[in-house]
């Protein structure tokens, strides 16, 4: 085709009286509808976030323990300043949604009873005592809508100094039921069975 005829081709088609207005307009519509469903489509592929998706499972005795998190990263910033967690508020322990923390059976944390199901891993600092929150709306983004009410079971352990430093948070669950929270210069231990 020459350059000649596909001119005259895109006159005749854009010309209202081969071309209604209708149908002008229902091109665009369809247009705009196509380019925010692709956007949409491209927000929900979570590995391209900052803050990527990551998950560890283990068997610990007869329970399969598995969590679920967004992996925040230091990027250079300090934990506690302009980096969460910060003293005294409830921190997601993660990025994004809240990190869920699932169980197929009853077990045991810390010497406290948790029933089998899917919970909130929720956190709360105060120096070098952390409080792990098991938090029974699971399904939520970021702690901005935590309820205290919600709480299916809080344990208290101590946080200790790691090296290396960790970059980006991460979970990691041991066959004993040691689940460890790492980042930056930061080891959270606690104990399921």
């Amino acid at each position: 085709m020459t350059l000649k005829k596909a001119f005259a081709n895109f006159h005749r088609f854009c010309n209202p009286q081969h071309f209604p207005m209708k149908y002008l307009l229902s091109f665009s519509l369809f247009s705009l509808l196509a380019f925010f469903s692709l956007q949409s489509c491209a927000q929900s592929d979570k590995s391209k976030r900052p803050s990527p998706p990551a998950s560890v499972t283990q068997k610990v005795g007869a329970a399969t323990i598995t969590i679920n998190y967004s992996q925040p990263s230091l990027k250079g910033r300090t934990i506690g300043k302009d980096l969460e967690p910060k003293e005294g508020q409830v921190w997601r322990t993660g990025a994004n949604e809240a990190t869920v923390f699932e169980t197929d059976k009853d077990i045991l944390v810390e010497g406290k009873s948790l029933p089998a199901g899917k919970y909130a891993l929720f956190t709360l600092v105060k120096g070098e005592e952390w409080t792990i929150i098991f938090n029974k709306t699971w399904n939520q983004w970021g702690a901005f809508k935590y309820k205290e009410a919600d709480d299916a079971l809080r344990v208290t352990v101590k946080a200790v100094r790691q090296d290396p430093v960790e970059e980006k948070m991460t979970f990691r669950i041991a066959a004993n039921g040691t689940v460890s929270l790492l980042w930056a210069d930061i080891k959270v231990d606690f104990t399921v069975k």
